[in-house]
């Protein structure tokens, strides 16, 4: 006899089924198992320190949700992370060091140079803050301060003015007026600009030692031979024998001042 297929309604029932089957039931004369009730419902609060406290942590599970996109914005992740992966480009090794690799030394490196930025953060907003010294709309203004100077530093005025523009805000007067919603993308579109002229210097030595092995390759009549193939031990070679990491490292983490 041809079995039937179990649809999604069939397959519920049928686990509902084996879970009835496996659980003890009572027997006759017996008390039956109890349920537990739950009720969801909106109530009048006598305390309101109460609700400022479940608001505050639902404003907490929000950020640390978009704590992956505050990092890439508004530290110096993004530039570390473009260079290195073009760096890999470059070197043609395909995926090697891989993603994890090039991800993990970039937040690490991030953590390094923004540790006194967090750290003016720590004695500024938070620990104020966890003193009851100061409240929550003061802390997160003074945690905002040291980030923004952070970004000023590295932010080009060409792009604030830019967003400035496509805003349609006042001209402020000095980098102190200008909003936060405006710093942010112009110090994104920054930090892209800087990381692309670093990785256009990484690609020089890499692209000549390419046409070399290409021009070689082409004297020799070996045509047929990929050129990437011959110029990567060289360019690994080449990379090793400077010390490649020791420099491009500390050229990114003295960039940023």
């Amino acid at each position: 006899m041809k079995s039937l297929p179990l649809r999604p309604a069939g397959v519920l029932l049928l686990c509902l089924l084996l879970v009835g089957a496996v659980m003890p039931f009572p027997a006759s004369g017996q008390t039956a198992m109890p349920f537990p009730q739950v009720n969801i419902g909106l109530n009048q609060a006598e305390d309101p320190e109460r609700v400022a406290v479940v608001l505050e942590i639902f404003l907490l599970l929000t950020v640390l949700s978009l704590a992956p996109a505050i990092l890439v914005m508004v530290t110096s992740f993004t530039r570390l992370v473009v260079v290195l992966s073009i760096l890999r480009q470059a070197m043609g090794t395909q995926q090697m060091p891989p993603n994890q690799v090039v991800i993990g030394l970039a937040i690490f490196l991030t953590m390094f140079i923004m540790q006194p930025v967090a750290a003016e953060i720590n004695t500024r907003a938070l620990q104020p803050y966890l003193a009851r010294q100061i409240p929550f709309s003061e802390a997160l203004e003074q945690a905002a301060q040291p980030l923004r100077i952070f970004m000023s530093r590295q932010t080009r005025e060409k792009d604030i003015a830019l967003f400035v523009e496509i805003s349609k805000t006042e001209r402020p007067k000095s980098i102190h007026d200008v909003s936060t919603m405006v710093l942010i993308p112009s110090f994104i579109i920054s930090e892209l600009k800087t990381a692309f002229q670093i990785a256009f210097l990484l690609y020089i030595p890499f692209l000549i030692i390419d046409m070399i092995v290409a021009s070689v390759l082409l004297s020799m009549g070996m045509m047929m031979l990929p050129p990437v193939m011959i110029s990567l031990p060289f360019k690994i070679i080449l990379f090793v024998l400077a010390d490649g990491w020791n420099l491009i490292i500390g050229s990114l983490v003295r960039s940023f001042g």
